[in-house]
């Protein structure tokens, strides 16, 4: 797995948004940070781009991606938001000058399609928070963005009580991202092969048959069997039916895994949440489980 390089101060920073719309004034705060951490933003055609929900056309979103990554003074591409989108224009993309000039590209939820691209051609990407609302987020998701961009140590420890938690050490490269996504892009060329992985999960504003339709595809489609563990971040605003489901998301991922023996973790601090951490997808990892705390060790470093 390729790691891009890191960034120094001064560096141009691409910020593009594959997916729902977004204007400037939106991103003033993103953009005072960048400036604070002595980056310098471009801002892509697609902010301030509008047609109905998309940030613009999707041959204008493919344009705008494509010039961002090719771009040899833009050090990295930052998506400004999610939403949906990112599957319209992944097949029109050429990664041939990225590959040999591989560069870091940020963001999560709908950007899974993104780094499930990248994992397939050997290069490592950052789940992370899009550069909306970025300043209402914990430090430690500031801080966590900034220590990976710029080659600084990155350990995430948390303290942890979770009953459902299966104690473990497991070690293997970290996949994964958004579940709805993930179960969107299985049998294409973005599909993920999670053999001897470790596997990251969350999302947002679903219902709860829905999450356990999703997480029984994977299963059947062997997403579970040898991998390595499991980490289930944000599983954030989930709806029910008059009737009850009878189970949380959480439960329901449990229950699906609980046949197998790999270590699992909830409430990970990463996804649509308060402090959604940085995740370097395509790197190796260690994950250790313990009764009061959970680690993940970036453990993946330039040659």
């Amino acid at each position: 797995m390729i790691l891009p390089p890191n960034l120094m101060q001064g560096d141009t920073i691409g910020i593009v948004s594959t997916a729902r719309k977004i204007t400037e004034t939106e991103l003033k705060p993103f953009l005072s940070l960048l400036k604070e951490w002595k980056l310098q933003p471009l801002l892509g055609k697609t902010i301030g781009a509008s047609d109905h929900q998309f940030a613009g056309s999707d041959a204008l979103r493919t344009q705008d991606f494509q010039e961002m990554i090719d771009n040899p003074k833009v050090k990295a591409v930052w998506c400004a938001r999610g939403g949906y989108g990112t599957v319209r224009m992944v097949d029109k993309l050429d990664f041939s000058k990225f590959i040999q000039n591989p560069k870091w590209i940020i963001g999560y939820s709908d950007v899974t399609v993104l780094h499930n691209t990248f994992q397939n051609l050997g290069i490592a990407s950052l789940h992370a928070q899009m550069g909306l609302e970025i300043e209402k987020k914990t430090f430690e998701t500031q801080q966590s963005i900034y220590n990976v961009l710029f080659g600084n140590e990155h350990t995430i420890q948390i303290p942890s009580e979770e009953p459902l938690n299966r104690l473990g050490t497991a070690t293997g490269v970290l996949v994964g991202g958004n579940l709805s996504v993930l179960y969107s892009l299985m049998g294409s060329a973005s599909a993920i092969d999670t053999k001897g992985k470790i596997l990251f999960l969350e999302d947002l504003d679903e219902y709860l048959y829905h999450i356990d339709r999703m997480t029984q595809n994977l299963k059947r489609n062997g997403y579970f069997t040898n991998l390595k563990g499991l980490i289930v971040g944000g599983m954030t605003q989930m709806n029910d039916n008059s009737i009850p489901f009878g189970a949380t998301a959480n439960k329901i991922i449990y229950d699906a895994v609980k046949e197998y023996d790999f270590p699992v973790c909830f409430h990970f601090p990463a996804g649509h949440i308060l402090d959604n951490r940085a995740l370097v997808m395509g790197a190796k990892t260690k994950l250790n489980v313990r009764e009061k705390n959970v680690t993940l060790s970036f453990i993946e470093k330039h040659d």
